[in-house]
Order: C-alpha cells, then sequence, then structure tokens
C-alpha cells in the first residue's frame, strides 16, 4: 500500500529534497523510495518500535534494480520516535545521495542507478508526511 506518491517532480544532481514527517502511532516502520521506472534507485526503510533484533531502531538503505534487492546499507544513529516531527535531506550527486538525519548525522549512499535525474518519490507505511520540497 503506498500512502502518497510525487510523480514528474525532478530532483537533479545538486538539488536536495527535504521532507518533514511524523511517524503514525504504533506504526512498526515506514518507508520512503526514490523511484526510477520499475527500479529503486533509493530505498529508505526507518524501522522503529519493532521486536525484531536484525531491524530494532535503524534506518536501512537499499536499492532495487533488475527484479532484486542490492545489499544493504544499515545505519544506527537513529533520531526518530513515534509522533514525533523528523526532518531530513537528500542531496544527489553523480555519485551518491548525500542523507542528512535530524540529528545531524550523514549518511552517503551510492547512486547505484547512476541517473543525473529522478522524478518519482513514494511514502508507505505508516507516516504523514508534513512537507516535501525540492530546491
Amino acid at each position: 500500500m503506498t500512502d502518497m506518491i510525487v510523480n514528474n517532480l525532478p530532483l537533479k544532481v545538486g538539488h536536495t529534497l527535504t521532507i518533514t514527517g511524523i511517524p503514525k502511532t504504533g506504526v512498526r516502520r515506514f518507508l520512503m523510495n526514490i523511484d526510477y521506472g520499475a527500479d529503486i534507485a533509493f530505498h529508505m526503510s526507518v524501522w522503529l518500535n519493532t521486536t525484531s533484533v536484525r531491524y530494532k531502531d535503524l534506518v536501512v538503505y537499499n536499492t532495487y534494480q533488475g527484479g532484486r534487492w542490492r545489499q544493504e546499507i544499515k545505519h544506527g544513529l537513529f533520531p526518530f520516535a513515534q509522533k514525533e516531527l523528523f526532518k531530513f535531506t537528500v542531496t544527489l550527486t553523480r555519485e551518491e545521495f548525500l542523507v542528512i538525519l535530524s540529528d545531524g548525522s550523514e549518511v552517503h549512499f551510492p547512486n547505484r542507478l547512476g541517473a543525473t535525474e529522478y522524478k518519482d518519490f513514494s511514502f508507505d507505511k505508516g507516516v504523514l508526511i508534513r512537507g516535501f520540497e525540492i530546491n
């Protein structure tokens, strides 16, 4: 189930996407994707309030390409809490997606598909998006 889709809004090399939102009460995780046709160039899965040892209070990044998931990158710093406003940015470069989380920590996720522009975004599973801006 997709909660929110944004199409045809270009995120180009050098541009920054700023997202603000609030995780819904009782949700175990929420997702944000930067889509590229049938592939997902940037997948961000925020795991919170879960009993899973593997994914407890963790942010997981990945790419879905050619019908399969690539290697996950996990980030242990965790500035998300249920019912609390968060803000993060994603800046696109030719080499990577630079993510700045609300606690100031940085994640360098490779631009595995290598595109210089992405136009489609989706949010799933339990997040209320309050702001979505590209500049």
